[in-house]
């Protein structure tokens, strides 16, 4: 990019209310603690925003909004920085040769890790199922073994599956991590590769799914591998809701095969008034709030912005192809 003159940002916000929607005084002050680089930004609702791409050299904005506008003349167009972690939503469109997408990975897993230590410690201390006896008005004790010792696999070792392993290690946990390339996690005790999932399911007691949707992830928890979990496992999906088989899960919990489950994700968020997810017995849904931080969200995904935006090789750059 050209360093010598002051590059136009175009921060695209959603037209309906929204609690992530950036602010003026958001970007002021994130400009500040930048330095005053060379940007100039104007925050629009998407409505208003189409004329300003003919001249916007950056555009900030959610992964839902930038492929809308995909189609759209971005002459100058130069980077892309989402607002969002997962592209999946880009999947397929076609990509404007020359410019750099990048992502706001690494600022969801402060708050994944606190969502992580209630949502492993709701299942294991059987919180569905205490919850259930209360409104049965029916006095159950239900008495488990403490939490440390058990053995928590974690599909995905990026930001959010590197919080998710974190929390589990927090509680005592022996951390299992699965990646692509099976390298090391620090808050593991060992990372295999994608190929070896079968292999450790069949030594889970909690499995949390915290990787990207991808062709390659897609379906990827499905009722085969369902059944290569212990009996009594939870499973916790705070990755994206086509990870996993929602049907062959539902069946899983009626039959009393897994002990409970808790989603943060589901396909389509949300599910239909008549989808058998809301009634599953020892489910815990939740409406897709596990990682964002409303009190630091924008300021720490404005900072990353101005920390990386320059620089050869972000950390947190795009590829297409891989689907991270």
């Amino acid at each position: 990019m050209n360093l010598g003159h002051h590059r136009e940002v175009l921060v695209i916000n959603p037209d309906e209310d929204d609690a992530f929607a950036v602010t003026p005084a958001q970007w002021h002050a994130a400009l500040r603690r930048a330095g005053q680089p060379p940007f100039t930004a104007r925050v629009l609702a998407e409505a208003e925003a189409r004329d300003a791409l003919a001249t916007a050299e950056i555009v900030i904005t959610g992964p839902a909004i930038l492929a809308r506008l995909l189609a759209l003349p971005m002459p100058r167009l130069r980077a892309a920085f989402l607002l969002a972690a997962g592209v999946d939503r880009l999947a397929g469109q076609p990509w404007p040769a020359g410019v750099r997408l990048l992502n706001n990975r690494g600022v969801h897993g402060a708050k994944l890790h606190d969502y992580i230590l209630w949502a492993l410690l709701a299942l294991h201390l059987r919180a569905p199922a205490l919850g259930a006896a209360q409104a049965a008005r029916r006095w159950q004790p239900i008495f488990t073994r403490a939490i440390a010792g058990g053995r928590l696999t974690v599909v995905g070792t990026g930001d959010l599956g590197g919080a998710a392993a974190g929390a589990g290690r927090t509680l005592g946990m022996r951390v299992t991590g699965i990646s692509r390339q099976g390298r090391a996690h620090p808050a593991c005790e060992r990372v295999l590769p994608s190929a070896a999932l079968d292999a450790a399911l069949a030594e889970t007691d909690a499995l949390v799914l915290a990787c990207p949707l991808t062709p390659a992830t897609r379906g990827l928890l499905d009722a085969r591998r369902l059944g290569l979990l212990p009996a009594g496992a939870h499973v916790v999906n705070v990755g994206r809701g086509a990870l996993l088989d929602q049907a062959a899960l539902v069946a899983a919990l009626a039959a009393g095969r897994l002990g409970g489950a808790v989603l943060d994700v589901t396909d389509p968020e949300p599910p239909p008034p008549e989808d058998p997810l809301w009634s599953a017995p020892n489910l815990i849904l939740t409406p897709h709030v596990a990682a964002d931080d409303p009190a630091i969200y924008n300021d720490a995904s404005l900072d990353l912005f101005f920390a990386t935006i320059d620089q050869p090789a972000p950390p947190n750059l795009v590829d297409l192809s891989l689907g991270y």
